[in-house]
């Protein structure tokens, strides 16, 4: 088992790891960077990116779906699952390659295999087991954590994924047939993301939420009109109910469901997609020997992704949530310039924005109206409707909010909340916003261009402080 030098190791090579490295690289760092499957990690081979193909698929067939409101005649419109998803999948491989391309522009070494640590000199000892099961050691200045996580399963209640009948996100993203019925355990983004694609294709969707609302980590009033609008397009969905118990038979599952009276209820479906969370990568990677501190399974670091071992840090799912993509790239950028001596700001939880790309979109950034309420805070609220929009009209996507909240005391924004066409993009406004530490008086200010879906970012500011102008 040979010995090589890094100033800095990173095993995962996902949105945080690798952008860690390129970060790392451009300081001056002797980086390398060790993956087991594929660049990119989950998120972009298996996560985020696929399914935006898969979800743009769904929304150009719906859009066709109602040509007729736009003047246009299409006849016989149907649609290729294998083709579909053999898009998906290459965009996926697209992209993996660019990043491979990347490392390799930045003189980073990518090595292929699987990482674990054990006790080293100045940080941890990285092993790397080829495919071969042979061992390679590496000695680093400074060890980065970015082995992301995997979907949770109950395996003890039936659910866990068999590639046939039960599936996780990865095998919801590559169906050989397209179901007639789908149960969906779990709406948060991914599962609600799910539901969406395959509600556009005419699959008959059902989604379980043992909570009291869909996407319940958003404001209440945006999750109440998202669920509206979800029903609307024919989707069944049960708040407060849980799956208790599932049966699988040759090509179908029955599952038992606790409704929220109490009463049980049993639902055949031929497919089920679990979305019940992740648990984290944090297993056979040496841990628990170098005595590294987890909460729930996920390690604790500091404002600057160092863990209680030293030398050693972790960063993105395996870590504290949100469990987003960008978040981790960011502590990623953060923990490689402090580590360079640098005096980068710790990460803004409150400004890290969430995003769902169902039909209709949602996204957020900051507090909700319940958590400022629950801090006691005296707050403004300010509204406006897509259905006050002259862009949004045309676009023929008039069903949508966007919501703002203030301090009333100080003008500080925050939280603002978005559901409705292409509101993934128009929630950067108010991240920045947030960022700048702007207040009320810059966003009443600012000049928004018309006509836009943007301008309803004014507006609601403006509704805010009881100066509304087309509502």
């Amino acid at each position: 088992m040979s010995a090589k030098n890094y100033d800095l190791m990173i095993v995962g090579s996902g949105p945080g790891g690798y952008v860690a490295a390129i970060r790392a690289a451009q300081l001056g760092l002797k980086t390398a960077v060790i993956e087991r499957e594929h660049i990119g990690g989950v998120c972009l081979n298996w996560g985020c990116i696929p399914t935006k193909a898969l979800l743009r698929s769904a929304e150009v067939f719906e859009m066709i779906g109602h040509a007729d409101q736009f003047g246009l005649s299409v006849k016989g419109a149907d649609f290729d699952l294998t083709k579909i998803v053999k898009r998906s999948r290459d965009v996926a491989g697209q992209l993996s390659k660019g990043v491979s391309f990347l490392l390799k522009k930045n003189k980073i070494d990518v090595i292929d295999g699987e990482g674990r640590i054990t006790k080293g000199t100045s940080a941890p000892l990285v092993i790397v087991t080829d495919k071969k099961g042979a061992e390679t050691s590496y000695q680093a200045k400074h060890v980065i954590l970015a082995t992301g996580a995997r979907a949770r399963t109950l395996p003890n209640m039936g659910l866990a994924p068999d590639g046939k009948l039960i599936w996780t996100a990865r095998e919801a993203m590559v169906p050989k047939t397209m179901p007639k019925s789908l149960l969906v355990i779990g709406s948060g983004a991914i599962g609600i993301e799910f539901a969406s694609f395959y509600q556009s294709f005419g699959c008959k969707v059902t989604v379980v939420e043992m909570l009291d609302r869909v996407l319940p980590v958003e404001d209440s009033e945006i999750s109440q009109f998202a669920h509206k609008a979800f029903v609307k397009q024919g989707m069944k969905i049960l708040t407060k109910a849980q799956v208790k118990k599932v049966t699988k038979k040759t090509n179908s599952v029955i599952a038992e469901i606790t409704l929220a009276d109490g009463k049980t209820t049993k639902i055949e479906t031929e497919r089920v997609i679990l979305a019940i969370g992740i648990e984290a990568n944090t297993d056979k990677i040496g841990l628990n020997k170098l005595g590294v501190k987890l909460d729930r399974g996920h390690v604790v670091v500091d404002e600057f992704s160092k863990t209680n071992v030293p030398g050693l840090y972790a960063i993105g799912d395996i870590t504290a949530p949100p469990w987003l993509a960008h978040k981790a790239s960011h502590e990623g950028v953060i923990c490689v310039e402090k580590i360079a001596g640098k005096n980068p700001h710790p990460l803004d939880h409150g400004n890290i924005p969430g995003c769902t790309y169902c039909r209709p979109q949602i996204a957020s950034v900051g507090m909700t109206e319940d958590q400022a309420k629950g801090k006691r805070l005296a707050i403004r609220v300010g509204r406006f409707p897509f259905i006050g929009n002259g862009k949004a009209i045309a676009l023929g996507e008039a069903d949508g909010l966007i919501k703002t909240i203030f301090d009333a005391k100080t003008g500080e924004l925050l939280g603002a909340h978005m559901v409705g066409t292409e509101v993934t993009e128009l929630i950067a406004g108010f991240v920045i916003g947030r960022t700048l530490e702007t207040t009320e008086a810059e966003l009443l200010e600012t000049v928004f261009a018309h006509p836009t879906l943007s301008e309803m970012m004014h507006e609601s500011v403006l509704n805010a402080y009881d100066r509304g102008l087309h509502m």
